[in-house]
């Protein structure tokens, strides 16, 4: 008997530590509809179905979308407007017919979970007297048609409406809104049991302070931390450092059991001149780390044992939206469902991937292959699979810097191919690795490749000094020949190879 006992404690501290691990967060995304060239509501559901998207948040009642959306196994938040405010606070049977109208008749086949009342109403002071009477009304209404346990009522607020948030131990809500938004609003999600809706953007904060926030530490990648002087917690991610902000200025007003929900967040693929760091490189980390991190479980390090619940902002890409270029730029994927840039929505392999793989090209490839960008392909996402490569990607781009072996003539297709092959030869040529959405493309050949069988690897190998790892350089042996295979990293395919040899030689 006694020979069972160390099998059996050892299973009981498995189950122990299973049952009191921190659950895992959950992913959604924000559909907007600002634009006149998206797909239907119809498509959009299926696009959702294929990237295992099982929660999105709308921002109004459109009834063809609330169809759409039927049994799909998609569970939605929906919301009223701020323009409706007003009257939903003054007047009940206003809201009695709101529900009567843009709820019942889609619920429970719609499984429409929440209704998002206004959105950043705290930037608007001449609605913000309106917003909890406004969902009290709306609360009364649901509860009239036995709604009210099934459908949540909340309300997004904006990061700034923080009057402090760094450290995050510091976090506290401006004082012009504590009296007539914060805290009647906290108030009302407490006894209603719902949580906090919170639009939380690392970008603008990174945007605003890049000469002192580090973009590692912007993008959940790794990075030394942060220690808040506060409460010495040590922060490794900008997001959490502002979600524990939020948590404190609730501390700080006696609400540390309402639950808070990010209902969004994201990173632009482009920006204006003045936007620093909005590209596809950086969307990609920021969003795929993201996921990775939610999905990994546990909450932030002021409340551990809270599962982070996010939404990403946004779908698609709005061609229609106001203000900088960023604001058309949020977009997981182009309004023809292209993906802007390839990460997992859930999970499972590479966090992030180069820039807009077509998971339609992909193919398995075997022997020698390589890697090169396609002359055709827009500068833009040359650039872009460009950056994100020697950046996310992790590809040695050190020979084309300046001054380096490999950076004349200066090009971007010859930059972009060495990007590319780096990459593709660090990941082993695995499939999907070489597209950057159409701007690359595998070849079998080496590129204008010159048979070098006189050139021995020793004589070669001081050409490979900059990169101590041979798999991601561009000199390659094959297995079954004497053939040293150098594709071009200079100016003319079909001459500068043959130079390059005769240099080594």
């Amino acid at each position: 008997m006694a020979s069972y006992l160390p099998c059996l404690l050892f299973s009981f501290l498995l189950l122990s530590s299973s049952a009191f691990a921190a659950e895992t967060g959950k992913i959604g995304v924000n559909y907007g509809r600002i634009a006149n060239n998206l797909p239907t509501p119809t498509q959009v559901v299926q696009l959702l179905k294929s990237q295992s998207i099982t929660r999105a948040k709308l921002y109004d009642t459109d009834p063809t979308v609330l169809k759409a959306f039927a049994n799909s196994g998609i569970t939605l938040v929906v919301a009223l407007p701020n323009e409706n405010l007003t009257a939903a606070a003054t007047s009940k049977s206003y809201t009695d017919t709101w529900v009567e109208t843009n709820i019942v008749p889609y619920y429970p086949a719609t499984a429409i979970s929440a209704i998002a009342v206004g959105n950043e109403v705290n930037v608007d002071s001449n609605i913000v007297p309106h917003l909890v009477p406004a969902m009290s009304n709306l609360y009364e209404s649901l509860k009239s048609k036995k709604l009210d346990d099934s459908i949540k009522i909340s309300s997004p607020i904006s990061f700034n409406a923080l009057g402090s948030s760094y450290p995050s131990s510091s976090g506290a809500f401006k004082e012009e809104l504590v009296s007539n938004l914060v805290q009647p609003m906290l108030e009302f999600l407490k006894k209603t049991s719902s949580y906090l809706m919170v639009n939380a953007y690392p970008f603008f904060a990174y945007a605003g302070n890049s000469d002192q926030i580090g973009l590692d530490y912007a993008l959940f990648r790794p990075n030394s931390g942060v220690v808040d002087s506060g409460n010495g917690l040590k922060y490794t991610s900008l997001f959490e450092a502002q979600l524990d902000a939020v948590f404190a200025a609730m501390s700080a007003l006696k609400f540390d059991d309402v639950k808070v929900v990010v209902t969004e967040t994201g990173w632009p693929s482009q920006g204006d001149e003045n936007e620093v760091g909005a590209n596809a490189a950086n969307a990609a980390s920021y969003n795929g780390n993201l996921v990775k991190r939610v999905l990994t479980g546990g909450g932030t390090p002021l409340r551990p044992n809270d599962q982070l619940d996010v939404y990403l902002f946004a779908l698609f890409n709005e061609n229609q939206k106001p203000g900088p270029t960023s604001e058309r730029n949020y977009g997981l994927f182009y309004p023809n469902q292209e993906k802007v840039y390839s990460i997992s929505l859930t999970g499972a392999g590479e966090t992030a991937v180069a820039p807009a793989v077509n998971e339609g090209s992909k193919v398995i490839v075997v022997g020698q292959t390589w890697c090169v960008a396609n002359e055709e392909a827009p500068k833009e996402k040359l650039q872009n699979g460009l950056d994100w490569a020697c950046g996310a990607g992790q590809a040695d781009c050190r020979p084309i810097q300046p001054g380096a072996t490999c950076y004349n003539p200066g090009s971007l297709v010859a930059h972009a191919s060495y990007a590319f092959n780096s990459y593709y030869q660090l990941k082993a040529h695995a499939s999907g690795t070489c597209d950057f959405g159409g701007a690359a493309h595998v070849v079998t050949q080496s590129p204008r490749a010159v048979a070098a069988s006189s050139v021995s690897t020793t004589n070669l190998q001081h050409s490979q000094s900059a990169s101590s790892d041979a798999s991601s350089s561009f000199l390659h042996t094959t297995t079954h020949s004497t053939n040293i295979y150098i594709p071009n990293c200079l100016a003319d395919y079909q001459e500068s190879v043959r130079e390059f040899v005769r240099a080594v030689e």
